[in-house]
């Protein structure tokens, strides 16, 4: 499960650097799409296969499922880390999470997330000053 946040920047032939404490979750190849609150979702491609059956257990009668699916599906990419453990994000995600310039390549439970510097740093201090429900925090930790 990787975990930790790491600076890095977009090359002009928009790679990213994966961490290399990350790249052993990814061996098996990636799938990057659209994310929360502006930032790319990276996951392991073991993790999309379940992702897509969950997703094609979604009601087509719901509209807000429908609207999710074509967010998060549309803007979906497969990847794989070349040889210098990089990840080339397609133009459309980059332009999504504006990823130029400085990036923050994120640990999360699941998936890595990479975030523009900038809102990585907006997100960062809107939950220190609102931090997330005491409910969950205490359900998580104790």
């Amino acid at each position: 499960m990787p975990f930790g946040e790491y600076r890095y920047a977009v090359d002009d032939k928009g790679r990213v650097i994966v961490p290399p404490a990350f790249r052993d979750f990814l061996e098996d190849g990636m799938v990057l799409t659209r994310g929360m609150e502006g930032c790319l979702y990276v996951f392991p491609t073991s993790a999309w296969s379940r992702i897509e059956q969950r997703l094609e257990q979604l009601p087509l009668t719901d509209r807000d499922a429908r609207n999710f699916v074509r967010f998060f599906y549309s803007g979906a990419a497969k990847a794989k880390l070349d040889s210098a453990g990089r990840v080339t994000v397609p133009p459309t995600l980059r332009e999504f999470a504006q990823a130029q310039g400085a990036v923050i390549v994120a640990g999360a439970p699941n998936r890595l997330e990479i975030w523009s510097e900038e809102r990585w740093n907006a997100n960062l201090e809107h939950v220190i000053e609102e931090p997330p429900a005491p409910e969950l925090l205490r359900e998580l930790v104790g």
